[in-house]
């Protein structure tokens, strides 16, 4: 088990991508903090699933975007469950709109939940994993943050956000041990992802290179390497998982 008896944080957990990362992070042994916001009856149904496999996970309720809540969430996580070793900031939103009728609210919705939740989770984990001079912290981002799409302008500048976040943090905690990097997935077979790919239909597919869309276990598994010892010599990077539509258009059937 390439995770025994690590604590991992995994915000946005109850579905999608970061289900599939607490779930492949729980069979590799991980005690899996798992972070959800609103969907209480979807956490406790995973923790279940966890749970019935012979690992170990717990859910919490939290508010990546408020401090407050963040801060209370650690302190508790490290009494119930131990010092964190392992933070993927997962959770994330869109509300999508042409900028010249986007709202307000809409453009502080995005920023506030995907890049200051970034933050916030970093902020409460970053010195503690200095003082232990060990650590790892995968932000997830999107390909979006260098391919854009019409109407996530809020979106695209968050994820562009969180990589240069990426890098600048992997700077400064590199001489304590402490590695950070960033995954940026492509088209996902997710909720969150489910407007975007019912609009463009076909379409997308015939984008892709290896012609499929791509499954959260397929950004677990980039995650368990950058987790594991395995990508202990690899930080402030962006690795892409995007079945090569970033690309661009190829030839070919």
């Amino acid at each position: 088990m390439r995770l025994k008896d690590k604590v991992a944080v995994i915000t946005g957990a109850s579905r999608g991508i970061g289900r599939g990362i607490a779930e492949l992070f729980a069979a590799e042994g991980a005690k899996v903090a798992a972070i959800y916001r609103g969907s209480q009856a979807a956490a406790e149904e995973m923790v279940n699933a966890i749970s019935a496999t012979g690992g170990v996970a717990k859910a919490y309720q939290a508010d990546v975007a408020d401090l407050a809540q963040v801060k209370a969430l650690f302190e508790t996580i490290e009494k119930e469950v131990g010092p964190v070793d392992i933070l993927v900031n997962n959770a994330g939103i869109i509300h999508d709109d042409l900028f010249v009728r986007m709202d307000p609210a809409d453009w502080a919705k995005v920023i506030q939940t995907n890049l200051f939740g970034t933050y916030n989770c970093c902020h409460q984990i970053g010195f503690p994993m200095m003082r232990r001079r060990s650590g790892r912290i995968i932000n997830i981002s999107s390909v979006a943050a260098e391919f854009v799409n019409m109407g996530q302008t809020n979106y695209a500048a968050s994820k562009g956000a969180i990589n240069s976040f990426t890098k600048a943090l992997a700077v400064e905690l590199a001489p304590r041990g402490v590695t950070v990097n960033a995954i940026a997935p492509g088209f996902i077979e997710t909720d969150m992802s489910a407007a975007v790919r019912n609009k463009a239909g076909d379409m997308i597919e015939k984008m892709i290179p290896l012609k499929r869309l791509g499954k959260p276990e397929d950004i677990a598994r980039a995650a368990l390497f950058l987790a594991s010892a395995d990508g202990s010599y690899m930080t402030g990077q962006v690795l892409t998982v995007d079945g090569g539509l970033s690309l661009g258009p190829v030839g070919g059937k």
